[in-house]
C-alpha cells in the first residue's frame, strides 16, 4: 500500500515537472545526450539543446590541461617503452625461465592500485623512507620536494602501466626469428647494428600496441595524479571527476568525456596500419 502511494506521489511530481524527480531520472541513465544540455546553477540538468560545454572546452584554462595531460602520458610512455623493452628482451631469450619472469612482470596486479599508490606516497613524502634515508646519511639537509608535482605523477604512472608495456612487447620479441640476428651477424652486423637494423624494427608492432596501452590509460588516470600531484598537477581525468562530484555540471563533464573518447579512438585507427594486427 505504501509503495503504491509512493509510486502515485512520484507521478504526480513527474507529471508536475518538480525537479528533484527530473534530477532522479537523469542519474538513472535514461537521460540521452547529456553534454548537449546545460546545468542549472545549484547543479542538475536544464533540457534545451545547446553545444555551450564544447564552445567552453576552447577557454586556455581547459586547453592547459589538455596539453598538460598530453604532455604527462606522453612523457609516462616513452619512459615505459624504454624500460620495457630491454626487459622484455632479456626475458624472451632467458630460456627456461622466461615464465618465473613474465609471473614477476604481473605479480603487482595481485595488490590494489590504489594501495600501491599509496605505497608510492610514503616514499616519497617529506617524511618518507627515501627523505629520511638521505637524511639520515647526510646527503641532504632538507627534504626533497618529491610528491606532489609532475614528476611524482609520471613516476607512478610508469610504475603503474609498466607491465602493459612489457607483455604485448614480450610477445613480438619472443615470435622473433633467431636466424634472422644470425645471418645479420655473418654478413659483419655487431650486435648493436643487429639491434637496430633487424630487431627493433620487426618489433614495431608490439612497440606500438605497448603506446597503446599505455598511452590510452595515462589519459584518463585520475587516481595517480589526485594522490601523488596533489592540487598541483591537474588531468582530464581529475576535470571530470569535479565536474560530476564537486562542482555538479555533468553536462560539461560529459562533454569533457566525449572529446577525450573520441581523441582514444583516434590514436587507435591512427596507430593501426592497414591488414596488420598490433599484436
Amino acid at each position: 500500500m505504501t509503495s503504491a502511494a509512493g509510486r502515485l506521489q512520484k507521478a504526480f511530481l513527474f507529471a508536475r515537472g518538480d525537479p528533484d524527480v527530473d534530477d532522479a531520472r537523469d542519474s538513472s541513465g535514461c537521460h540521452r545526450g547529456l553534454q548537449l544540455h546545460d546545468s542549472r546553477a545549484y547543479g542538475g540538468v536544464e533540457h534545451p539543446w545547446t553545444l555551450e560545454n564544447y564552445t567552453r572546452l576552447f577557454d586556455p584554462l581547459y586547453g592547459a590541461i589538455f596539453l598538460r595531460t598530453f604532455w604527462i602520458s606522453g612523457v609516462a610512455t616513452v619512459l615505459c617503452l624504454a624500460l620495457g623493452f630491454p626487459l622484455a628482451l632479456f626475458i624472451a631469450r632467458s630460456g627456461s625461465r622466461k615464465n618465473l619472469y613474465l609471473s614477476l612482470v604481473i605479480l603487482p596486479f595481485w595488490t590494489s592500485f590504489l594501495i600501491r599508490t599509496y605505497a608510492w606516497m610514503f616514499l616519497l613524502r617529506d617524511t618518507g623512507l627515501i627523505n629520511t634515508i638521505l637524511q639520515g646519511l647526510g646527503l641532504i639537509h632538507a627534504p626533497l620536494p618529491m610528491l606532489y608535482n609532475d614528476g611524482a605523477v609520471i613516476l607512478g604512472l610508469v610504475y603503474g602501466y609498466l607491465p602493459f608495456a612489457v607483455l604485448p612487447l614480450y610477445a613480438t620479441l619472443e615470435r622473433l626469428d633467431a636466424t634472422l640476428l644470425e645471418a645479420a651477424a655473418d654478413l659483419g652486423a655487431n650486435p648493436m647494428t643487429a639491434m637496430f637494423r633487424v630487431t627493433f624494427p620487426l618489433s614495431m608492432p608490439g612497440i606500438r600496441a605497448a603506446a597503446i596501452l599505455v598511452f590510452i590509460p595515462c589519459l584518463g588516470t585520475y587516481l595517480t595524479s589526485d594522490l601523488l600531484g596533489g592540487s598541483k598537477t591537474i588531468l582530464i581525468g581529475n576535470l571530470v571527476q569535479n565536474q560530476f562530484t564537486t562542482s555538479r555540471d555533468w553536462p560539461f563533464g560529459a562533454a569533457i568525456s566525449v572529446v577525450l573518447m573520441i581523441a582514444a579512438m583516434g590514436i587507435l585507427f591512427a596507430a593501426r596500419r592497414e591488414g596488420e594486427e598490433l599484436l
